[in-house]
């Protein structure tokens, strides 16, 4: 399996038959690399509900017939929108599906969208677990620290996490230093950082920042890791 990294919070999963992108945040996105119009993925997942997260999702999906992960409430706003592929699951649940699993996990943070002036609440944010390939992969998302990692990283042993480290929306570099000692992941990749001046952070800090037995690994956009 093969996972490349594409700016702020998207991430795509390429096994030897199926292509999930996670957080499609590709249009208005100043650091993604990626073109909306060639991705023709066959899962998108997604963390939460807001537009640097959910992105170019309805797009996609029409274009490419991809099937929608994520919460039960953000699926039924997505699908009322065009997503006509939906697999609604919710926080603690865990779901099979072609390419290995799902579990979404709990993550502090909000999940919304504006639309016609109105506040729409999408639902509880999450962090994603995928098991694929005998491998487990953590993604957590948009959110603040949170002890209970230490059980993320004791019930599903990690073979990779990325963590958020851009600060005033998520945790910054010390607290995601934290998270992964809670998680004790074998890799770290920072995430959700740079795009705009607001979450300006040095990754490369932060990944030289991290304890023994953890390898962090700063990706730059479009770089590909194998697992």
């Amino acid at each position: 399996m093969k996972i490349s990294f594409h700016g702020q919070s998207c991430i795509k999963i390429m096994t030897n038959q199926e292509t999930i992108l996670v957080d499609p945040f590709i249009s208005g996105n100043p650091k993604c690399d990626l073109k909306v119009s060639d991705q023709k993925p066959d899962y998108i997942v997604l963390s939460h509900g807001h537009d640097d997260h959910v992105g170019d999702t309805i797009e996609i999906a029409k274009n490419s017939g991809a099937t929608l992960i994520c919460n039960v409430e953000l699926a039924t706003f997505l699908n009322l929108n065009g997503v006509e592929k939906v697999a609604p699951l919710h926080i603690g649940g865990e779901r099979a599906f072609d390419f290995g699993s799902i579990k979404l996990t709990q993550a502090f943070h909000g999940s919304s969208q504006v639309v016609d002036g109105k506040l729409i609440d999408l639902g509880l944010p999450t962090g994603i677990i995928f098991k694929i390939e005998g491998k487990n992969i953590y993604h957590a998302g948009d959110t603040g620290l949170f002890s209970d990692m230490k059980l993320i990283g004791e019930l599903n042993p990690l073979d990779l996490a990325f963590l958020p480290i851009g600060d005033n929306f998520t945790m910054g570099p010390k607290d995601a230093k934290i998270a992964a000692d809670f998680l004790q992941a074998k890799q770290v990749v920072p995430m959700h950082y740079n795009t705009f001046p607001l979450i300006e952070q040095d990754p490369d800090a932060f990944v030289a920042s991290l304890g023994k037995g953890i390898i962090g690994k700063v990706m730059q956009i479009g770089e590909e890791i194998a697992l």
